[in-house]
């Protein structure tokens, strides 16, 4: 089985694990998507904890190198703090899906250890990335960088669920602009 049947499967599973959570994998249903047969996974992916914990991880993998690409492209924290937001917003915006690791996050009980190690690491990155530039930023000192951070992740991550229920991803427009004008977020 090829690499490109291995990016089609993980493609697949992250749209659908966006869509319906961890639990909405199906091997039948995956494979009907990409067209091939459902034992035809197997050959990469021997369980479903293994297709989850590498679509988590690599969605963790993407977003991080998301971020840095946004430092790199805009070197001012502050710019880099008002366009973090644009990340989930993206998920909203394709299909009214959700981020993977917070729909994730939501199933916790039902997650194998190895697939909640992977999202946890997402809400890591995250958090040490937005701490990162809130210091940087001159916003916050190192000290309270990280509840100010996880603050943040928590709020957006919140407004893309709230947004999502409604199918209104100008509610989530609507939140954030609240949390800059609280001044959670930069303005």
């Amino acid at each position: 089985m090829s690499s490109s049947s291995r990016e089609a499967i993980l493609a697949a599973a992250k749209r659908t694990a966006q869509a319906r959570g961890y639990g909405g994998l199906n091997f039948r249903d995956l494979a009907d998507e990409v067209g091939i047969k459902a034992a035809s996974i197997y050959h990469h992916f021997p369980s479903k904890a293994d297709l989850g914990v590498a679509v988590a991880r690599r969605y963790w993998e993407d977003t991080a190198a998301q971020l840095e690409a946004m430092l790199a492209e805009a070197t001012d924290p502050v710019r880099c703090l008002r366009r973090y937001p644009d990340v989930f917003r993206k998920a909203l915006e394709s299909n009214n899906r959700m981020c993977l690791c917070s729909f994730m996050s939501a199933e916790v009980d039902d997650l194998p250890d190895a697939v909640k190690k992977e999202v946890q690491t997402f809400a890591d990155v995250n958090v040490a990335w937005l701490s990162k530039l809130l210091v940087a930023a001159g916003l916050v000192s190192s000290r309270k960088s990280e509840q100010r951070a996880r603050a943040i992740f928590a709020a957006v991550a919140g407004a893309q669920l709230v947004a999502r229920s409604r199918g209104d991803i100008s509610l989530y427009d609507s939140l954030i602009d609240s949390y800059r004008a609280a001044g959670l977020l930069p303005a």
